[in-house]
Order: structure tokens, then C-alpha cells, then sequence
């Protein structure tokens, strides 16, 4: 009987690279155009004015001026509230 253990392959030894998600700017911050303000999944945070979103729901800048984030209320489909930040690029 062997006294270690064979060098076999490790079955949970794989994971994944983190993608460094969140807000890459921050409120008052002054962004040039075509900067990344968030990277996200799904919509937490919506485009405001001079900000578009990508097919992987980043925000990024469409004008250059300062980010400005604001809580707003929107309406679900069923008719429930959801609140969520609308971020916005405002003249400098």
C-alpha cells in the first residue's frame, strides 16, 4: 500500500478570472469621450443624458463634462417600483 497520495488531477482546482465590474468613475469626475464609467451586468445603472449603453450593459461617455449619478423611480411592468441610479454626463 503507498504511504502518498498519487499525483492526480485536482477536480475543484479551476476558477474563473474576475472581470473587474463596478463604477470606474465617480460622481463629479471628469470624463472624456468614449470613457467607461460602469461595467456591469444587467441594469442597475441606467444611461442618462450623453450616455450610452453597450450589448454588455457598460456605460460609456458620449460627450466630455462631468459624471452625475441620481436615483430615480421607474415603473416595472407589472406596475411595481424599482429604483435604480441614472447616471448622466453634465457640461463642464
Amino acid at each position: 500500500m503507498a504511504h502518498t497520495k498519487s499525483a492526480g488531477a485536482a477536480h475543484n482546482a479551476r476558477e474563473s478570472e474576475s472581470k473587474r465590474l463596478g463604477l470606474k468613475k465617480t460622481n463629479g469626475e471628469i470624463v472624456a469621450v468614449g470613457q467607461i464609467i460602469v461595467r456591469q451586468r444587467g441594469t442597475k445603472y441606467l444611461p442618462g443624458l450623453n450616455v450610452k449603453q453597450a450589448g454588455d450593459d457598460t456605460l460609456f461617455a458620449l460627450k466630455n463634462g462631468k459624471v452625475k449619478y441620481k436615483l430615480a423611480k421607474k415603473i416595472r411592468f407589472d406596475g411595481s417600483p424599482r429604483y435604480a441610479t441614472v447616471v448622466s454626463i453634465i457640461g463642464q
